[in-house]
């Protein structure tokens, strides 16, 4: 076990850094990258201080980075080995990528805003039509959600954070957001895993349908996923149907963030996505 170290010990080792023996600079990292993310607020703080070369400035940069990744991975493989339970921390943990000092309460005390937003206008013994139209005017017409049709392919809309500061989003974040505050009004609502779309099924033993969250929560049918699967020319799968899991939805958006760093040509952070995509392909 590596010994915590005090503000003086850190001080004096990122001075350190610059030093003009390689061999000693790349100790100095080693040793930082030691400590863990415990050392993350404490190398921030001298990144913040003046009179550091920008060379310094560029190594603390990627120290920090590379410490709240590893951070990352490691609530990432926790979340997976613990059964994916919970879709919410998955995105969080997703959107912790770009946006490292995300808390997890701020998007819960959101999205409890637009569940009780919801529950103002609904009755449980709403027929389940009507139950979607009620929530459908308060997600569309009232919180002003809708699709990012100008920025597609934006990473934004892959983290949860933006899509809620912002209302817009891609198919995948809306549904998400849409089922989170659904379940939490006792609706049977999931995911559903379509080839080039992503929609929500409300399924209860006495009816399914099917919810397009990105075209304003249009409601549709089964023969219409049949005819979008005609149109596809591909072979009728039981997984066009039925509800997905939590695993399912947060390794599809990671491959969206991975197409959305290939379209800026940041092949750095594609790697990175990629690995995030392997601790959930293990199974």
């Amino acid at each position: 076990m590596h010994n915590t170290m005090n503000e003086q010990q850190i001080k004096a080792l990122v001075s350190l850094l610059d030093d003009d023996d390689k061999e000693v600079a790349q100790l100095v990292e080693t040793e930082i990258r030691q400590q863990g993310g415990k050392i993350i607020p404490y190398l921030e703080s001298e990144w913040e201080s003046a009179g550091f070369s920008p060379s310094i400035q560029q190594k603390l940069e990627d120290l920090i980075h590379d410490l709240q990744f590893k951070l990352l991975r490691e609530r990432l493989t926790n979340w997976y080995n613990g059964g994916s339970l919970d879709l919410l921390e998955g995105l969080w943990i997703v959107a912790t990528y770009q946006y490292p000092e995300l808390a997890i309460e701020k998007i819960r005390a959101d999205l409890e805003q637009f569940y009780y937003e919801a529950w103002l206008e609904f009755k449980p013994d709403m027929h389940p039509i009507d139950q979607v139209r009620a929530l459908n005017n308060v997600f569309f017409n009232k919180l002003k959600f809708g699709s990012n049709t100008k920025n597609f392919h934006s990473a934004g809309n892959s983290m949860i954070n933006v899509v809620l500061d912002t209302r817009r989003g891609n198919p995948i974040s809306l549904c998400c957001i849409y089922m989170l505050v659904a379940q939490k009004l006792n609706l049977p609502v999931y995911g559903v895993n379509l080839p080039n779309l992503f929609v929500l099924t409300y399924k209860h033993e006495s009816a399914q349908f099917y919810v397009n969250a990105f075209n304003r929560g249009l409601v549709f049918m089964k023969s219409d996923i049949d005819h979008y699967i005609a149109q596809l020319n591909l072979k009728p799968n039981e997984t066009f149907y039925q509800p997905c899991t939590n695993l399912d939805i947060i390794k599809r958006v990671l491959r969206n963030l991975i197409m959305a760093f290939e379209k800026t040509g940041d092949t750095h952070k594609v790697k990175e996505i990629e690995q995030m995509a392997l601790i959930l392909n293990e199974s």
